[in-house]
């Protein structure tokens, strides 16, 4: 695989090793905005093994990562000026948090990549600085066990790498503490709309042609009138579920995702229903505005709880507890709403 950041090699007794650079280029921000958007997602990343960054020497630090290029990207883009190894472990492309709960940034992994890369022939220490997040993954006493290695746990942001080598590997509390400002939530929505709107591209012309069925007007003009009615709805359940209920995470009632992104969907629903009965001739169909109570809630707490994985404050068995109880409820109010929604096209 090509990887341009690649700008020479390290001759060391295990052999020739990649030198890369910290400083990012366009081609690479490019890259990160395209897996942003979906682009090439599960492509996005670079060769197992071994790096070394600026001039490391036996006595550098070890820093390990995943192969996702956007981690190792923040990773060597935090260590500017600095000399220090990088191992990358294979995640099959997925990053450090995620791959730890997968269990592909883990122990087994880890050791099979010191080994590969006769890390214990480039470094005279016995250390690797682990990413915290990366926790879950791996068991340290197995480590060291294994490979003699001690696995020493580093900040969870890389931009705290050099402040907590400079401090002798000695992390503040601040360190230790993940956040999960609006900013860092609102830069996952992008691949979540992506995901959405490949349906949307068949499900709102579906909805719109609906509209027409049955309409005394005509098809058309029901279309026109009925169908562009569903699809406000339907965009407005995206907007809850994908964009409004992240941004507005912290302040949104309840603790459960699909329980906030039902709230938000209430909401679109209740103000594209004002709207309609403003600018369409629904007013008087009941049924077609109670089938959207139904359907479009359903559909926006569906898709905030695609967030789940990416809160600092859910746990496994805690995600899998909610679906066991939020999803039947889901499916149970989409076939509902869809069941009146259809019914209002023939009533009387």
């Amino acid at each position: 695989m090509k990887q341009p950041f690649i700008i020479g090699s390290v001759r060391t007794p295990a052999g020739d090793v990649p030198k890369i650079s910290s400083g990012l280029v366009w081609a690479d921000q490019w890259g990160s905005i395209k897996a942003r958007w979906g682009v090439g997602r599960m492509n996005y990343t670079v060769d197992p093994g071994l790096y070394a960054l600026g001039a490391p020497d036996d006595r550098s630090p070890v820093l390990v990562t995943a192969n996702y290029k956007m981690s190792f990207d923040r990773l060597r883009e935090a260590l500017p000026g600095r000399n220090a190894w990088i191992l990358v472990l294979d995640t099959h492309g997925i990053n450090v948090w995620c791959a730890a709960g997968k269990g592909t940034f883990g122990t087994d992994e880890l050791v099979h990549r010191i080994d590969l890369s006769g890390l214990s022939r480039v470094v005279s220490h016995r250390e690797v600085i682990l990413p915290q997040l990366a926790g879950p993954g791996v068991a340290a006493y197995t480590l060291r066990k294994r490979s003699g290695f001690k696995g020493i746990y580093g900040p969870i942001r890389a931009a705290d790498l050099p402040a907590f080598l400079d401090a002798g590997l000695k992390a503040t509390p601040e360190m230790r503490r993940k956040t999960f400002p609006i900013g860092e939530r609102a830069v996952l929505i992008p691949i979540e709309l992506v995901s959405v709107l490949k349906w949307s591209l068949v499900m709102l012309p579906a909805f719109f042609l609906l509209g027409g069925l049955g309409a005394p007007s005509g098809f058309w003009q029901g279309a026109m009138n009925n169908g562009l009615f569903a699809v406000l709805h339907l965009l407005g359940a995206l907007a809850a579920g994908a964009v409004l209920t992240p941004i507005l995470l912290p302040w949104i009632p309840g603790r459960a995702f699909s329980q906030k992104g039902l709230i938000m969907g209430l909401l679109t629903t209740l103000m594209v229903t004002v709207f309609g009965a403003g600018y369409f001739d629904i007013p008087h169909n009941f049924a077609e505005i109670l089938a959207w109570f139904f359907l479009a809630p359903a559909v926006s707490a569906y898709l905030a709880m695609n967030f789940t994985g990416a809160s600092t404050y859910t746990s496994l068995s805690g995600v899998k507890k909610e679906m066991k109880w939020a999803v039947p409820v889901e499916i149970t109010a989409g076939v509902v709403g869809l069941t009146l929604l259809v019914g209002s096209r023939f009533a009387a």
